[in-house]
């Protein structure tokens, strides 16, 4: 068990947005829920938490009420390994969803993802400043990451 745990409120769609990421990711599983009871703000029966793993990262969903909403000043940053990857995720995340710049977008639940290939990294962290910044500036213009195009953007013109 992680001693620091994401705790994502929902206002009814917990199960559904559980269901919809453990699809999603490797190595995923729903690994408990609680229901609300009689006398509780929400019809006894439906679920009222369900904990769950991303890729041995665990999660907890609250269907809690309308109260609360997300918004991009927290996300959860996703480390692809290759193009596919990155296409892959993407493609199942932002069906129904905003997309944003610079590999950022929001499901259709509004929980906003990061999905972002490693060799970024390496190419903003070049010693050859000039690369580096053409490397940030074709991100900057970019939703999804294209990898061939910041390497491109990395090359000497």
């Amino acid at each position: 068990m992680n001693k620091i745990t994401p705790f994502l409120w929902f206002d009814n769609q917990a199960e559904e947005a559980v269901q919809h990421y453990t699809s999603i990711f490797k190595n995923c599983r729903v690994t408990g829920e609680q229901r609300y009871g009689e006398g509780s703000p929400a019809p006894a029966g439906t679920v009222m938490t369900m904990n769950f793993e991303l890729d041995g990262q665990e999660f907890i969903a609250l269907n809690g009420g309308p109260h609360f909403k997300f918004t991009e000043a927290v996300s959860f940053f996703v480390r692809c390994s290759d193009q596919r990857e990155v296409d892959e995720l993407w493609e199942k995340l932002s069906t129904g969803a905003q997309p944003g710049r610079c590999g950022w977008l929001k499901d259709r639940f509004g929980v906003s993802w990061q999905i972002v290939p490693t060799v970024l990294f390496d190419l903003l962290k070049q010693p050859d400043r000039a690369a580096s910044g053409r490397v940030m500036q074709a991100m900057l213009k970019m939703n999804k990451l294209d990898i061939a195009a910041l390497q491109a953007a990395a090359s000497p013109s």
